[in-house]
């Protein structure tokens, strides 16, 4: 049957040519394809700036770069990373491309403002990335004050105002996102016909949006402060500097779940999909990505817990971060009760499906240490919590992002790639990633303090280790650009729904019309429906 597929001659890709055309677009995919481009040139720098940092750590002595320049790399790797890549990876790419199709819509509820959003990400980009070449900025990616208002003499006020500036770019992203989700839904598909996908991005844009003024106004105030001696955080000057770790943490806790949410979306799918199985518990999963952003707009104080803050505070703080395992445990359970007695299949998203599932498991419960307020003091600002965070965020998001690359990927080509190659690099990238990250978890509770670019002697092997993991994880990481970009000339015609998925996007042609659908669609069944399709390839076989 593949071999007399083609390619419709007609699809959002071959729908105008030129640059212009694609500047110009109101198209939402080709605004996702330009969004995959951009954010896969700040991965890659974001990743280089990793090389450096493990490559300094592959000795005990700071001897490949001096400690100023080594402090300016971490903050380059952290800002390019979170800001650039992490929160508007899924979102961005992912969402804006499979958003209207899955609810039967034919665009975005404001095309022009999916085109602004994209414009102003690339702004903010430029900003930062000039800052960052022409001096860059050394207090870390959080800007922690006092030091990053009068301590600094770096770029700390244009990297600031890169980051002020992509934040409107989530803001209107997650605007979009909730108005299209409540108002262009198809005939039919109501709230709980919505695939979790969905549900997990309407979750995430409630964050962007309520969440990402508070980070603007602060670094407002960061720039006020430092711009015309305010003292709003100085202590020096009258201010507290406890007050900006309280406003940081507001938007940045929450941040951690505009990253991860998406990718819990994905995992959703993908475990449907992979094990021809209705998701289990559909409305636990969907109602648990309401939780986790509502729970993560109240623990922020759990990063704080040796700033001075109250002993009472701490204590209440510790409690709701016990508190937001909840609803991420309901989804692993259902996950798994999902995967139970299901028809699984072994194709690469599933293999970033059952990667994200390890590794999330052992971010979060390591998350359970660091909210444990006698274990967070000695194991605060040490490489353990390094390790926590790249569990949740590398181990969850990007596994997240790389398996719905993996798996949409023929519905936004229309080609299929290497199946051998690509389950080569969900394999390296497991591996990889473990070897890097798992290391760090011993040195950080032995007491190695992070942002150091030396350390005692006794610490080398574990860090050599991690250093050796990550030329296994960059690997893991290269392939995909490659077997990737060849599918596009040489990749089998994939056909309208190779994965013999039920969404509703894979009801359309690959590559999708730039319309979607030429009719809308009526939704009659209910989400993940497989029993038709496990039908369908039993009477087949």
């Amino acid at each position: 049957m593949l071999d007399k597929l083609k390619i419709p001659e007609r699809n959002y890709l071959n729908n105008g040519h030129g640059l212009a055309s694609w500047l110009l677009t109101k198209d939402h995919k080709r605004i996702a394809i330009m969004y995959l481009i951009s954010i896969s040139v700040m991965f890659f720098l974001g990743g280089l700036f990793a090389v450096a940092i493990r490559l300094e750590l592959a000795t005990p002595a700071g001897d490949f770069v001096q400690a100023d320049t080594y402090n300016k790399f971490f903050t380059a790797h952290g800002v390019i990373m979170v800001f650039f890549f992490l929160i508007p990876s899924i979102p961005a790419v992912l969402g804006n491309f499979l958003i209207p199709p899955m609810i039967g819509a034919k665009d975005l509820a404001f095309p022009r403002i999916n085109l602004l959003s994209l414009y102003i990400y690339w702004i903010g980009g430029v900003f930062t990335l000039y800052a960052m070449l022409s001096g860059g900025v050394d207090t870390g990616w959080t800007f922690y004050t006092p030091y990053s208002a009068t301590g600094s003499n770096s770029n700390v006020v244009p990297v600031a105002l890169g980051i002020f500036i992509a934040g409107f770019s989530s803001i209107l992203t997650g605007l979009n996102f909730i108005v299209t989700i409540h108002r262009m839904r198809a005939p039919g598909m109501t709230w709980f016909r919505l695939p979790l996908f969905v549900w997990a991005h309407y979750a995430t844009s409630l964050v962007q949006v309520l969440g990402t003024p508070v980070i603007a106004i602060t670094i407002v105030m960061l720039g006020v402060e430092r711009g015309l001696g305010f003292g709003i955080f100085d202590p020096a000057r009258g201010g507290d500097p406890v007050l900006f770790q309280h406003l940081f943490w507001f938007y940045s806790h929450p941040a951690v779940y505009i990253m991860i949410l998406p990718a819990l979306g994905v995992q959703s799918e993908l475990i449907s999909t992979f094990s021809r199985k209705t998701i289990f518990g559909y409305s636990f999963v969907a109602f648990s990505s309401l939780a986790i952003a509502v729970f993560g707009f109240i623990v922020w104080a759990h990063h704080m817990f040796v700033a001075g803050i109250s002993t009472y505070a701490a204590m209440v703080f510790s409690f709701l971060s016990f508190s937001v395992a909840i609803p991420s445990a309901v989804k692993v359970f259902n996950w798994t009760a999902t995967l139970y007695k299901g028809a699984i299949s072994f194709e690469t998203p599933m293999l970033y499906a059952y990667g994200f599932m390890g590794l999330f498991a052992i971010g979060g419960l390591t998350g359970l240490f660091l909210a444990t307020l006698g274990m967070d003091i000695h194991l605060h600002d040490t490489y353990f919590v390094v390790a926590h965070f790249h569990y949740i965020m590398v181990g969850g998001a990007i596994m997240g992002y790389l398996g719905g690359l993996h798996f949409w990927w023929p519905k936004i080509t229309g080609r299929m790639y290497s199946e051998f190659f690509s389950r080569i690099a969900a394999i390296l990238v497991f591996v990889g990633f473990n070897l890097t990250f798992l290391p760090q978890f011993v040195v950080g509770y032995l007491g190695m303090p992070r942002r150091y670019h030396s350390y005692p002697d006794e610490m080398q092997v574990l860090n050599v280790m991690s250093s050796a993991g990550a030329s296994v994880l960059g690997l893991g990481y290269a392939l995909p650009v490659i077997y990737l970009l060849y599918s596009l000339k040489k990749g089998a015609v994939a056909g309208p729904n190779p994965w013999g998925a039920s969404g509703l996007e894979w009801q359309t042609q690959s590559p999708p019309l730039t319309e979607n659908f030429i009719e809308v669609p009526v939704v009659d069944r209910e989400p993940y429906e497989y029993e038709h399709v496990v039908a369908k390839e039993k009477h087949l076989v």
